[in-house]
């Protein structure tokens, strides 16, 4: 049986045609942009072209703009699609990590079943739009910033409000710093409030899915807040339209 799976995120949208042993036939990814029914309706239309019926195959929707997909069977949470899709990617017990743009979750596996999470979405410092707004500000890119901050000494950006810390970023360009240092400042602050939630949901292993998944400098700077191991994979960032597209194969439609 295949399914389909939609994840409307904030910045970003993925989808993942999938059978229901978890092979992936079909993925795609594309800005969410302004519109989240919008973002469905291009969904639709490119998988058509791809040779896959979203009026005909099931379809389960998730991520922030789950309610906005009406071809949808089923709505279900990002935890249980997250938790789902890192199994089916990973097949190991342990705490996923996920670094969306508005939100960061931590999801604890056992046996493939969420033994515990939490989730951070009342401020988006230690999120994807907190590097991408001060990647705006250094005037690189995400990809970028990480480079320069590999190469760069810490200093401290100690703001937890993103105004605040964008402010302070200003203030050491000001200054003559380094960007190399602002950058590591930058990606240090990020990972700092992402271990912090992830230690609620402590591991021997760790895997971190969503956009930052692909972020090599930012993995390595986690597993050694974090002391252990961060792992990722090729379709790490598809955790959770591979989940909801596991979960729409099982269903009866």
């Amino acid at each position: 049986m295949i399914g389909i799976g939609i994840d409307i995120g904030s910045t970003a949208t993925k989808a993942v045609v999938a059978n229901d042993t978890g092979d992936i036939a079909e993925k795609l990814v594309m800005p969410t942009g302004f519109s989240s029914v919008e973002a469905a309706d291009e969904v639709a239309k490119r998988l058509q072209q791809a040779g896959y019926d979203a009026n005909e195959l099931p379809v389960v929707a998730t991520g922030y703009g789950r309610i906005a997909v009406p071809y949808a069977n089923k709505v279900v949470t990002e935890i249980t699609c997250h938790a789902r899709g890192a199994w089916a990617l990973f097949a190991e017990d342990g705490t996923v990590v996920d670094v969306g743009g508005q939100d960061t979750k931590a999801i604890g596996l056992a046996a493939g079943k969420v033994r515990k999470f939490v989730m951070n979405d009342k401020c988006s410092a230690g999120t994807g739009r907190f590097l991408e707004i001060m990647a705006d500000r250094l005037g690189v890119s995400q990809q970028e910033l990480a480079r320069l901050a590999a190469a760069g000494q810490p200093t401290v950006i100690s703001n937890m409000c993103t105004v605040f810390a964008e402010s302070e970023v200003i203030s050491l360009v000001g200054k003559g710093e380094p960007r190399e240092n602002i950058a590591r400042g930058v990606i240090d602050s990020v990972v700092s409030r992402v271990a912090t939630l992830v230690g609620q949901v402590p591991a021997s292993r760790y895997f971190l899915t969503g956009g930052l998944c692909e972020n090599d400098y930012v993995r390595l700077r986690l597993s050694e807040e974090l002391s252990a191991p961060v792992d990722s994979c090729e379709n790490g960032r598809f955790a959770g339209a591979l989940g909801a597209a596991l979960l729409a194969a099982e269903l009866d439609v």
